[in-house]
């Protein structure tokens, strides 16, 4: 008796397990980044668009339109129906400071013709030939960065709270890190009440470098022409400095964030900067919101100003978009929309902000369809019960409940024979459904807003999730996505494997201007997450990695037919991918804990080849977490890392990889050039190198 009470209790567990299969899927590990969901929306007065007009479809299983909020009820009412929809937590994820995008990018040069067009150049003085500008993923669209120069000036956000003289980073949760995109290494150190300081160095000519002054201000940086943009974490302020006066910077204007509100995104594009920041609801009174203070006015956004989807999910935030002008600080456009707090990747292209979001299939449906094709071992009346559950008005835990119950019944009907023959069956069948429905279980949606207007242009929906910004980029007005769907079901009640990383694979996507799907490439890397990803006009490189590094060169020449051309498994995996030169591509990672560093020559796609490695004695780069920290000079071939202990340069000449100077400063963060002088940045002192020679000539302590 006592045997057959514990094989129905294996049994009861075995069915609600393979029930929960589905919605254990949805848990995916968080990306490397920090970037948000912006769900979707516009409140631009003039586009026509007004009340339930519909904009465009979002989701799959249903249409699910963009509509604003009629009234402040109207708001509360679709709060309800959605903590039902999916029980979000209110100020769940809620972090201190700023945090904004990044991923992966292309080394730009200021020309002399741009520096020249700076009133910061004062009028006959000499200007260098050539300066190098931030690693940024689109060029022509700066990301904010802890380093910015005009070739004059070296504009540098310094922590606080460095050691000296060992230049120990407030890395992980300082002003310098807390930024775009960045997850460094786990440093557990609290953020300080107060941050640092930025400091303006005069830095050309060489000979004449020194400290010209200081903000105390600091965080992320974005210079146009003579205005200085400082991101001030403590704050909540983003600040313009008129720094036509180097010696004398001058605060010219302010944009502050609602002090309960988080930026998430910012770009600066010719003279707009768009930014990106999300406002936690307050239930009981969600609309207006304020979410910036300009020149001391609110900007508010009336309920009627709000979008949302049509279909009900799980929402938490508003998500507010806002353009204004970077010389003024002037206020442009505004949208805002609801959306939740989950993984999000922001990617700008020069016509377009992407924004993309997470959110699982219909869990209750998937379950009952699977019983459904197995009706020889769950009769179809129950079956049938299951899939009533998914219409009922109830919370995601609260149908969760409900099909316990149905199951627990079901299971106390049984013999111990024949518990002991669908035991053994639903072992094997979940195993293979899983293998068929994977692409079914995460979802990525996608928002295209329009710039510099703010509009919602589109939406569209892929499978799985992106790694970072990385992962999207707009070539011929087609997008290209590269997701990865997990398939980790892990461990089902402790009895049953339900498919474990091995179903885990990976697809690229082409989405035309609508982001209606127009072809893919699909499992890239079985049992395998995507680590980097690379778009190069019409050729895309993926990274995939569980014991070794397959290198993925597909061909996107046909938007509608895209194939793999070829592949190279190598030990290890580059979590940030680099073109060099044509048809040399860089890849900086790790392999047994040490940092890797690979040329990949992919001038045959169909059999692409590692030119060399190398291995330095470090256990991490900052290379890997932000393309910011890499620089490339293509007029020595050379290019720039930081490590751990120290700032490392390599030269690429003759696509061969060599170790030509390393400067054992540790803290050194950034590195950029001015004409021919390669400036090494760290926490507390700045290293001027000839690059003819290599020599060091030149020091100042900051």
């Amino acid at each position: 008796m006592n045997k057959q009470i514990e094989t129905k209790v294996g049994l009861a567990i075995i069915l609600l397990a393979a029930a929960g299969f589905l919605l254990i899927t949805f848990i995916a590990l968080k990306p490397r980044t920090e970037n948000e969901f912006f769900y979707s929306a516009k409140t631009n007065k003039n586009s026509g668009i007004s009340g339930k007009e519909v904009i465009s479809e979002l989701t799959g299983g249903g249409p699910s339109k963009l509509s604003k909020f009629t009234s402040e009820e109207d708001f509360k009412d679709y709060l309800e129906k959605s903590q039902k929809a999916g029980g979000s937590s209110w100020g769940f994820g809620r972090g201190g400071g700023f945090a904004m995008p990044s991923n992966v990018p292309m080394t730009a040069e200021k020309s002399i013709g741009m520096l020249a067009d700076s009133s910061a150049a004062t009028v006959g003085a000499p200007l260098p030939d050539r300066v190098s500008d931030t690693n940024v993923q689109v060029l022509g669209i700066d990301e904010p960065d802890i380093v910015k120069t005009d070739g004059k000036q070296i504009y540098f956000s310094q922590p606080q709270n460095f050691i000296r003289p060992l230049g120990v980073r407030r890395s992980v949760s300082g002003a310098s890190d807390a930024k775009i995109g960045i997850v460094p290494p786990p440093y557990p150190y609290p953020i300080p009440e107060e941050t640092g300081k930025t400091k303006i160095i005069k830095a050309f000519p060489f000979e004449d470098l020194k400290i010209s002054s200081e903000i105390d201000k600091n965080g992320d940086l974005l210079l146009y022409q003579d205005v200085l943009i400082v991101f001030a974490e403590d704050k909540h302020k983003i600040y313009g400095f008129d720094v036509s006066q180097p010696e004398n910077p001058r605060e010219k204007w302010s944009v502050e964030l609602n002090e309960n509100d988080e930026l998430v995104g910012a770009r600066l594009d010719r003279d707009k900067i768009y930014l990106a920041t999300r406002s936690f609801i307050k239930p009981d009174r969600p609309c207006p919101i304020e979410p910036f203070i300009i020149g001391g006015d609110s900007l508010k956004l009336e309920c009627d100003q709000i979008y949302h989807p049509d279909q009900t999910i799980p929402v938490d935030l508003t998500y507010n978009l806002l353009s204004f002008d970077a010389s003024t600080g002037k206020a442009e456009k505004s949208t805002s929309f609801v959306g939740s707090s989950s993984d999000s990747v922001f990617y700008m292209s020069e016509q377009a902000i992407y924004l993309t979001y997470n959110y699982p299939g219909n869990f209750i449906k998937l379950f009952s369809d699977f019983l459904g094709l197995n009706s020889d071992l769950v009769p179809s009346s129950i079956t049938e019960k299951i899939r009533k559950v998914q219409d009922y008005d109830l919370s995601d835990a609260a149908k969760q409940t409900e099909l316990e119950n149905i199951l627990s019944h079901f299971t106390r009907s049984l013999s111990s024979d024949e518990m002991m023959r669908i035991q053994n069956e639903l072992t094997n069948r979940v195993e293979e459904y899983t293998k068929k429905h994977n692409r079914e279980l995460e979802n990525t949606g996608i928002v295209k807003i329009g710039i510099p207007n703010l509009e919602v242009a589109a939406t569209g929906r892929v499978p799985g999730k992106p790694l970072n910004q990385f992962s999207l980029d707009e070539y011929q007005n087609n997008l290209r996505l590269a997701t990865t769907f997990s398939g980790n079901f892990g461990w089902i009640g402790g009895i049953i494997r339900g498919g474990g990383n091995n179903n885990r694979a990976s697809d690229v996507y082409v989405l035309n201007n609508n982001l209606d799907e127009i072809g893919s490439v699909k499992d890239l890397g079985k049992g395998e997450r995507i680590y980097s990803v690379r778009f190069l006009e019409d050729k895309g490189y993926v990274v995939t990695f569980k014991q070794v590094d397959p290198f993925f060169v597909l061909d996107l020449s046909s938007p509608k037919n895209p194939s793999l051309r070829g592949q190279l498994k190598i030990p290890g995996y580059s979590s940030y991918l680099h073109p060099l030169e044509n048809n040399i591509i860089l890849g900086v990672g790790e392999e047994d804990g040490q940092v890797k560093i690979t040329l990949f020559d992919v001038r045959s796609p169909d059999d692409p080849e590692e030119l060399g490695t190398y291995r330095l004695d470090e256990y991490w780069s900052e290379v890997s977490t932000t393309h910011h920290a890499f620089l490339q000079d293509k007029k020595h071939q050379v290019f720039f890392l930081p490590g751990s202990k120290g700032a490392y340069v390599f030269s690429y000449k003759d696509n061969e990889l060599k170790l030509v100077k390393t400067v054992s400063e540790s803290g050194t963060r950034r590195a950029l050039y001015i004409n021919d002088y390669l400036f090494m940045i760290s926490d507390n002192k700045i290293s001027v190198l000839d690059e003819n020679g290599w020599e060091k000539i030149k020091e100042l302590e900051l």
